[in-house]
């Protein structure tokens, strides 16, 4: 019996090709990526299907699906892949800390704006770190974790899985912007009265504060524009630049770029102060947690220098 277990075990490889396929749904892009050639691709997965009893893939002229049992195979082959490239980095760092590859995912609200300050300090501590870094909607991280696909992501918290552990590190504020011609914009402090009736911009679905500003819109009794939704926090600013409408935008965002543009205003709630919490996550089944959490201080310290007025958490 144990014999025939073995044998229906796929390979490493197997899954990686198994995994490119159900990513690309395109048999040359997932050769491609996997850096092999089409005819070898095709071959191993046919090599896979037989050795499981089952198919994973349907493949006609004109397009390719995966079979139900074919994506539920994926969801665990993504886990087993994950492990193993953890295998490979827990010896390569040869029990040293933070070494070897690390992929980390983040949203594109934070990552850009937050990652400038982390990589100096993260080469000069953890040198034989290989930070790889990949910006995804915030509605995809958390899944992206999950199925391996990362290591760690820094996110918004909460988080609801029980699969997944997170610290939180800051909680960054979010100030109102005006175009620099409204007539808010005279004002350094406002109260939540004078955004009533306001039309407000967003980002698009799948961002976390399209959800955050349609709840401010319905406290402060001000209007969300649905209409134009900003693909970008630079994108908003500049829609916000034209006269469109006023918006929301993050700490991080506003005083690495919007303060320093003089068509927009920046303004402070003198009756409310607006946050998000910021937090790093990674799977309970990891055995890279204890590095995990090195890495939620030096972020905590990082914000403490450069950012001293935003409020430190830590669970």
């Amino acid at each position: 019996m144990i014999s025939i277990l073995v044998q229906a075990m796929p390979n490493l490889r197997q899954l990686e090709y198994l995994v490119a396929i159900a990513e690309t749904l395109n048999f040359r892009k997932a050769a491609e990526r996997t850096n092999t050639t089409q005819p070898t691709l095709s071959e191993q997965l046919k090599a896979l299907e037989t050795r499981l009893g089952t198919k994973l893939v349907e493949r006609t002229r004109s397009r390719v699906l995966m079979t139900a049992i074919g994506n539920q195979i994926v969801q665990i082959a993504r886990r087993m892949l994950a492990d193993a490239e953890e295998i490979r980095s827990l010896a390569a760092s040869g029990g040293r800390e933070l070494a070897g590859v690390l992929r980390l995912g983040l949203p594109p609200t934070i990552g850009p704006y937050l990652l400038p300050l982390m990589i100096p300090e993260l080469k000069e501590r953890f040198p034989d770190l290989k930070l790889y870094v990949r910006e995804e909607l915030p509605s995809v991280l958390i899944p992206a974790l999950t199925e391996g696909r990362h290591d760690l992501v820094m996110c918004l918290l909460p988080v609801n899985s029980s699969n997944v552990c997170s610290t939180s590190l800051f909680r960054e504020p979010l100030y109102p912007v005006v175009a620099s011609s409204h007539p808010l914009a005279m004002q350094h402090r406002i109260e939540r009265k004078d955004l009533r009736g306001e039309e407000v911009l967003a980002l698009g679905r799948g961002h976390q504060l399209h959800d955050f500003v349609i709840a401010l819109c319905e406290e402060f009794g001000a209007q969300m524009r649905y209409d134009y939704e900003g693909t970008s926090l630079d994108t908003l600013r500049e829609m916000v630049a034209m006269g469109m409408g006023t918006t929301f935008l993050p700490g991080l965002y506003v005083d690495g770029v919007a303060k320093n543009d003089s068509n927009v205003r920046v303004l402070n709630l003198a009756d409310r102060q607006i946050y998000r919490t910021v937090g790093l996550a990674w799977r309970q089944s990891s055995e890279r947690q204890d590095e995990y959490s090195r890495l939620a201080d030096l972020v905590r310290d990082l914000i403490a220098k450069q950012f001293p007025k935003y409020p430190l958490v830590s669970t």
